[in-house]
Formats: structure tokens, sequence, C-alpha cells
């Protein structure tokens, strides 16, 4: 059975956990080994059973956890080359160092996973898409601007994480400081709740049946704010939420199941 779950998402940390039933896949660890160990458990599944885990940038709300795991269970960590070299996680044994290529399909046992490059400001950053038996999964967050690549990879997912980052208005006049604000608004910073709502219905008029909006910003964004936003747009383009899609926001602190 096919599981693609966000175990959290926010800007206080990311992880999400993807399996075929054969191959268990996690993507970014950004908590604690033992905060890991208490989210997979609460969608049984026991960390030793993990085969891989993928890094989408060095950011530590994504890697905060992912040396001490790959010593611990012996994982082999999947990243660009970019993303190797910036990452501060301590030493991890040479045989669980594995590159990725955007754009090149990489077979990890049963599922195969594809990178394609994201704008952010990270070293060399990717998102994933996942082919399962017959189905795609994407996963879509950290995204300065959306762009034909990566919309070319994500179309025809049947589920999809994309990133709902901020609402425009609380970001520009909340508290952030000028600059801070400028990089999040910027082409490499964090997609805008009004961006993830016209990708989101881009993919549902392709055929993505699950959404789950993810990686809230805590300061400026809510999750009724988020889900209200792409709902609108949605109904107004005669997609029935519930019937023609499932929509849902990721929950920040504790998994959320597509």
């Amino acid at each position: 059975m096919n599981r693609f779950v966000s175990l959290i998402s926010g800007s206080s940390g990311n992880a999400t956990f993807i399996s075929d039933g054969k191959t268990n896949i996690l993507v970014d660890c950004g908590m604690s080994g033992s905060k890991l160990k208490e989210a997979l458990s609460l969608i049984d599944v026991q960390p030793e059973s993990l085969d891989a885990l993928l890094i989408t940038h060095e950011h530590s709300d994504h890697t905060k956890g992912a040396g001490v795991v790959s010593r611990r269970y012996d994982l082999p960590v999947y990243a660009t080359i970019g993303t190797h070299a910036g990452l501060d996680i301590g030493n991890i044994d040479d045989k669980n160092i594995h590159f990725v290529k955007e754009d090149e399909v990489t077979e990890i046992r049963s599922i195969a996973v594809t990178p394609f490059a994201i704008p952010h400001d990270a070293e060399q950053p990717v998102g994933f898409t996942f082919q399962l038996g017959g189905e795609k999964y994407s996963l879509a967050t950290d995204i300065g601007k959306m762009t034909n690549n990566i919309l070319e990879h994500i179309t025809g997912s049947k589920k999809v994480i994309l990133e709902s980052n901020h609402d425009i208005q609380m970001l520009q006049y909340g508290s952030y400081p000028f600059p801070l604000k400028q990089r999040i608004l910027s082409d490499r910073g964090h997609l805008s709740n009004e961006m993830a709502s016209k990708t989101a219905l881009y993919l549902v008029q392709n055929g993505t049946e699950h959404i789950a909006l993810g990686h809230l910003s805590q300061e400026n964004n809510r999750p009724e704010i988020a889900m209200l936003e792409t709902y609108n747009l949605l109904t107004q383009s005669d997609v029935k939420v519930g019937e023609d899609v499932i929509l849902q926001v990721a929950h920040r602190y504790k998994p959320t199941v597509l």
C-alpha cells in the first residue's frame, strides 16, 4: 500500500515519509532523532525500517536531525552535490553519501525518485517526484517562484505536498525586518498563498486528486488563511473540493496523511 505522509511541516521543521510497502523513504529530517521516532510511531513505522534519507537542501529546518538519523540507523543520504557540500550534519559514513542530479531518475529499491531544480536561497536545492507503481507523488516546497520546469515535473501527480508559505499582506505589514521580508518575497524565497492557489488549480485541472498545503510560516500565515485562499480559487473555477480534489493543510507538529 502506498503511503505519503507529511510528518511535520513549516518554518520550524520539515520531514516527509513515502512508502510503497516495500521501500520506506524519509525526505528531510528537520527534527531530532527522538522526535522523528515519535512521529513515525504515530503512523506505525519503525525508524529501523527506513531505507534512505533524501535531503531537499541544507537549511536547518530540513536537516536538523539528518546526521544523527543517518548514523543511528546506517541510512544512506541522497542529495545534490551542492547540498552535500553545504550540509552541516557532522560526519556520516562514506558509503552512505549518495549524489542525485536534477531531472535524472534515481532508483531507491522499488521507488523511482526524480529531483527537480527549485529557486531557493540554498546551494543546489531540489524538490522530488516519486513513482510508486503506477502513481506519482510530488513534494514541492521552499520555492521562490513557480517555474515551467517545476510544473512539468509535478503535473500528473496523484498527490502533492505544495508550499503555501505566507500571506503577502501579513508578511508586508508584519514584524519581520525589511531584508528578511525581501528575501521571502524574492524569486529565491518562498511561495505565497496566492501563487500556491494558482498552482493548485492548475494541478487539479491536470489530474491531481489530493493536495496538502505545506511549509506555512508561523508568523506570516495561518492554516485557515492558506486553506481559504486555495479553496476559494478552486470553487470559483468549478472545482468541487472534497469530490474533485481533497484539500488539506499539513500540520506543523504532527503527521498529516495524504
